[in-house]
């Protein structure tokens, strides 16, 4: 009876899967590569166990997009769309599992599909996607085990475990967070099971080769975590963490919140209340650790499942369960050509400048790290102006004769900058970018020696630091596009460097980012 139950929806969450998918495929045109994400392409070229910022599978995705499909925006982020038509797949099962039927699945992904949170965080070739993915499974195969007593679902739960703490450590806190929920409630039991320990021995055999890494690159992820304190983590205030959960999901605040009410007081899903006391649990921890918004976005599809529960039982006439649908999707369109590309840029800007005028409370949206109003988002900004660089530098490359090439080198004083010039330097046949930023350090030689030197340059240190060292410099360009957040970014060209005094610098330099 059970497995009819649950068997007969299989369908109909397909057709929200579609819609999702669908959404991120008019997305992929349009714009270009987010920073991110040519990092993250960089990573897929250089595999290894770890790197600085991140675990291996976002490089591995990375790696597998480019051999399977090419090099484009569209091939970066075919995996992104699989991946966040799979998190719709697996809400509306999460939904089926807790009772729901057709009305429930229904409200659950269409809420999810229309959330802010995850219109904006789906569709990129980052590993956040993945993140949630690997939670929303979890969740699913303990509720799936809860309801079967199949131990099969405990081992897949450790290769879930295991593998998402390749893609973020984050994993790991939201799998303490579930053995605390299930810890306060009766289905501790679970945790007493003789095949949980095989479920963790799986989880640690498929994360241990990146935990040896990090040891043997002695535990960047350490330094990682306090620069990412000491520079962004430490100026998210606990009240603005509490305001930005209630407010990222838009009108579908009041989805989760349902749903997470009903998993603490409705009897009918008391066998699965740890949910709730996991989101407690997590919250928690992010809101001490003053972590970012977006870290704990994998928590809510179980909440918009529970809500979609909690609706459906109080809901039965089909005129008021329409109205209900559009009440926690219509709204949240509006903000869909702010955090997705649906709209070419002429029509994307159209729109920022008429709810500028129009609509003052979506301003926030573009109010970017550094606390200022600019024209269109940070992530949207992050998109543009790589191409421009990596043309410029091109020529800059070409205008010396073939044997001044041969003693050149291309610099770059950010990741987002060597990453451009990794991808796009490709198409112009140039020698590979160094760079003392994020993971490119990894790969940079123990010495370097050239005659020239292609610096791209975001915080005048040719100006500031370097100008002493070399014979002669001059500055070639910078980026231009208006809306590009790296506008103002300086391409120059230094001749004959003092090879003492810079290799001193590097090596230096070079020392001090591995060690960190």
């Amino acid at each position: 009876m059970y497995q009819n139950r649950r068997s007969t929806y299989a369908g109909f969450i397909l057709i929200f899967v579609a819609i999702k998918v669908v959404l991120n495929l008019l997305a992929m045109p349009h714009f270009g590569f987010h920073r991110d994400e040519l990092l993250y392409l960089a990573l897929g070229d250089h595999l290894a166990w770890g790197y600085k910022e991140v675990p291996p599978f976002v490089a591995i995705i990375a790696r597998l997009s480019t051999i399977l499909f090419g090099s484009s925006i569209f091939a970066a982020r075919v995996f992104c769309t699989i991946f966040a038509g799979l998190i719709i797949w697996f809400t509306g099962l999460i939904t089926v599992e807790l009772g729901g039927k057709k009305f429930a699945i229904a409200l659950a992904c269409l809420a999810m599909i229309f959330s802010p949170a995850f219109v904006a965080s789906d569709y990129l070739l980052q590993p956040v996607i993945f993140d949630q993915f690997w939670w929303v499974l979890a969740v699913y195969l303990v509720v799936k085990y809860i309801n079967s007593s199949s131990v099969k679902y405990l081992y897949f739960l450790g290769i879930a475990i295991g593998v998402g703490l390749l893609n973020k450590y984050t994993m790991g806190f939201f799998t303490i967070a579930l053995i605390i929920g299930l810890l306060i409630t009766k289905q501790r039991r679970i945790l007493f099971n003789k095949h949980i320990l095989g479920a963790i021995a799986v989880a640690l055999l498929l994360f241990l080769p990146n935990a040896i890494w990090q040891f043997q690159h002695h535990l960047p992820v350490v330094h990682h975590m306090a620069t990412l304190r000491a520079t962004q983590l430490d100026n998210i205030k606990p009240a603005d963490f509490i305001n930005q959960q209630l407010l990222v999901h838009g009108i579908a605040v009041f989805l989760w919140l349902t749903g997470f009410f009903f998993l603490i007081f409705s009897f009918k899903l008391r066998k699965y209340q740890f949910l709730a006391f996991a989101y407690l649990a997590i919250f928690i921890f992010l809101l001490e650790m003053s972590g970012k918004v977006y870290y704990i976005f994998g928590a809510y599809p179980m909440l918009f499942a529970a809500g979609g529960f909690g609706f459906e039982r109080w809901i039965k006439n089909y005129a008021l369960r329409t109205v209900i649908i559009c009440l926690f999707t219509l709204p949240n369109l509006i903000f869909l050509p702010m955090l997705l590309p649906v709209l070419p840029l002429n029509q994307t800007m159209a729109f920022f400048r008429f709810t500028d005028k129009n609509v003052p409370v979506l301003q926030f949206t573009v109010i970017w790290e550094d606390q200022k109003k600019h024209a269109t988002t940070q992530d949207y900004a992050d998109m543009f102006g790589w191409d421009e660089l990596a043309k410029k530098v091109a020529d800059t490359y070409n205008s010396l004769t073939p044997d001044q090439q041969k003693h050149t080198i291309i610099w770059a004083d950010n990741y987002g900058e060597a990453g451009a010039m990794h991808h796009y330097g490709k198409q112009y046949n140039l020698p590979d970018v160094y760079s003392l930023d994020s993971s490119f350090t990894l790969w940079t030689p123990p010495s370097i020696d050239p005659d020239y030197i292609i610096y791209i340059d975001d915080d005048n240190n040719v100006t500031r630091r370097l100008a002493p060292w070399v014979q002669s410099y001059k500055k070639i360009g910078e980026i231009d596009y208006p809306l590009a957040r790296e506008k103002g970014t300086e391409i120059y060209l230094l001749t004959k460097p003092n090879k003492a005094q810079f290799q001193q610098i590097y090596q230096s330099e070079r020392a001090k980012k591995l060690s960190e």
